[in-house]
């Protein structure tokens, strides 16, 4: 069964046409605007082992965090119905992830309940054109529409630029684990029967 969907989003702010194959082997194409978010999202889908194409039309003349608001929102949704029925998958997720001096964590739970604790530490405002405040907004956008419980925390580090990364990339090692099949479980991991 494929794990793989396409999705669409147009608002008087952006315009997104997204496909994800939850069952990639890390090749993205990727155009948000934002040459340092593409970046990240890059790292996570590589990591992640997924198939991610992303084309945004956003309002950057205003800044961006509409598109990257949108974009985790598009995602989210995507994951959501790639994951299907949740049947087999491991369903939890947990990666601490070096990056030179800064190391990060990550632990998610394909629950159905959407929550994100985060904590990111101080970081400086800006990375390139990015709004380093926009890596919270993503997060949340994503984990809300997919369903997931999300912890991500940055332990320590002094550069911005390696303490988001080492996020991004310990999400989609996080993801990895989470949605691969454990062959032990036959349905939903859950003692609800469902999730």
């Amino acid at each position: 069964m494929s794990r793989e969907t396409a999705v669409k989003r147009e608002t008087a702010e952006t315009k997104i046409a997204l496909n994800l194959n939850l069952d990639g082997t890390g090749k993205s194409l990727l155009d948000s605007g934002i040459g340092f978010f593409d970046h990240m999202l890059n790292l996570m889908t590589v990591h992640g082992l997924m198939d991610l194409e992303l084309r945004c039309d956003g309002d950057l003349e205003v800044d961006g965090h509409h598109s990257v608001e949108d974009i985790g929102i598009a995602l989210g949704d995507a994951f959501k119905e790639a994951i299907g029925d949740k049947k087999g998958i491991c369903r939890y997720g947990t990666f601490y992830l070096p990056m030179d001096e800064a190391l990060a964590f990550v632990s998610l739970d394909i629950s159905g309940r959407p929550f994100l604790v985060y904590d990111g530490g101080e970081m400086a405002p800006m990375v390139g054109g990015f709004d380093t405040e926009l890596v919270e907004e993503f997060l949340r956008a994503f984990a809300v529409h997919a369903g997931l419980t999300l912890h991500v925390k940055v332990l320590y580090g002094n550069n911005t630029h390696h303490k988001i990364e080492a996020i991004f990339k310990a999400l989609g090692h996080a993801l990895r684990i989470a949605v691969s099949h454990d062959p032990k479980v036959t349905g939903v991991p859950s003692t609800k029967g469902m999730l």
